[in-house]
């Protein structure tokens, strides 16, 4: 019993979260990162927040807005590992992707 309690304090001051998300990998070419930022807003991500009066449009860039996209769509389709390949562009990670933007933008850690 004293070993369950020591597990359950430690993951408490651990911090432990469960969230998933997918974030396109570096290194990947811009052409590659559009094709998954497509594809992910034509098949059922919400894309509205990378418009250019949404929350999540700064910083402007290809990587930024392929990650809320890839993103939102692997959170869609039930964070499954199919759901967060996009032809090997993109990657499951526990930590949210970090840009330069403004704390407006919040990526999501599960189906919404």
């Amino acid at each position: 019993m004293a070993a369950l309690v020591c597990i359950v304090v430690l993951l408490a001051l651990t911090g432990h979260s469960s969230a998933t998300y997918c974030i396109c990998k570096d290194g990947v070419g811009d052409s590659a990162l559009q094709k998954a930022l497509d594809y992910a807003c034509g098949a059922g991500a919400d894309c509205a927040p990378i418009l250019q009066s949404g929350a999540c449009y700064q910083p402007n860039t290809i990587k930024d807005h392929c990650n809320y996209a890839v993103n939102s769509y692997f959170q869609r389709k039930g964070q499954t590992a199919q759901s967060c390949d996009f032809a090997g562009a993109a990657t499951q990670s526990p930590t949210a992707p970090t840009s330069s933007s403004t704390s407006t933008c919040v990526y999501p850690s599960s189906t919404r």
